[in-house]
Parts: C-alpha cells; structure tokens; sequence
C-alpha cells in the first residue's frame, strides 16, 4: 500500500534526522521532502480511502447477503422438517386408525361367527327335536299298529299275508 510506504519513509526521515543540541529535542530535517510527502499522502489519500471503503462496503455485502442465504437455508430446513415430521405424524394417525378399523372388523367377524354358530346351533336343535319327535310318533303308531292287529285277530291268529312257500309233493 502505497500510504504505508509515504508513512514509513516519514519515519525514516525523522529518525535520520540531526538532532540539534541545547533545543529540546528540536532535529533538522529536508524539508522538501518531507512536503513531497505530505503532498503524495494528500493524493494518494482520497484513493487509498475510497478503495477501502470499496473493500468495507463490499465487505457489508458479501455479510450480508451469506447472513440472507443462511437464513434462506435455515428457513428451508426448517420447513422441510416441519413437512417431515407432518408426514410422519400424518402416517402414525393413519396407522393408529387402520389398526383400530381392523381391530373393530376382527370384533365384528367375532360376533357374526358366533352368531352364525349360534343360529346353527339352533337349527340343528330344533331339527334334532323333530326328528326325535317324529322318532317317538312313528314308534307310537307302529305300537298302536301291533296293538290294533293284536285285538282284531281271532284267537291270537297271525293274519298277516305271508309268502307261501310251494308245498314238495313226495
């Protein structure tokens, strides 16, 4: 940088100078350099300044514009997130009520099994019943039947039409 370089050479002039005895520390320097100098420092001042300024401001915007992104991306993560953990909320609901529909449907398949085996059961009573029934008419008529023919036979004569059998002739 060209200003550090003016200043440094100040410097060297003033510690090359000649002290100048019994003056209080007064020197005796080359005056027309030392004004070349403060007339390239007053030159080069504006320019060095403004390019700073340039650098500084430039600075500021590179900041701020990586703090913008940065917000942009943390905005973005934290959306994605929020849609991540929605989905995975929305899953676990929807698995809570798939697992409650098919705990109802295997209740419900419980219930007509067992009203199913119950109306069998029933039906298969009543038709044991008949038929148990039915069992025991039929057995009364057949005793009433035997019963009948046995009062309407003379002398206890079974006239029960029988096969004859063909008689040998010796």
């Amino acid at each position: 940088m060209k200003l550090e370089m003016l200043i440094d050479e100040l410097q060297e002039i003033l510690d090359n100078s000649f002290k100048m005895p019994l003056s209080g520390g007064k020197r005796v320097v080359n005056t027309e350099r030392m004004q070349e100098i403060v007339e390239e420092l007053r030159t080069n001042t504006p320019q060095e300044v403004r390019q700073a300024k340039l650098v500084s401001a430039d600075r500021s915007n590179i900041l701020a514009k990586s703090k913008q992104e940065a917000e942009t991306i943390v905005q973005q993560a934290e959306e994605r997130a929020k849609a991540m953990v929605e989905r995975s909320e929305i899953t676990r609901q929807a698995q809570l009520k798939a697992n409650e529909i098919i705990a109802k449907a295997n209740e419900e398949a419980a219930k007509i099994k067992q009203a199913a085996n119950q109306y069998i059961e029933g039906i298969m009573k009543k038709a044991d019943d008949e038929l148990s029934a039915n069992l025991a008419a039929l057995k009364k008529t057949r005793q009433n039947l035997k019963a009948y023919q046995t009062q309407n036979t003379p002398s206890g004569k079974d006239t029960s039409p029988r096969k004859r059998s063909p008689k040998s002739e010796d």
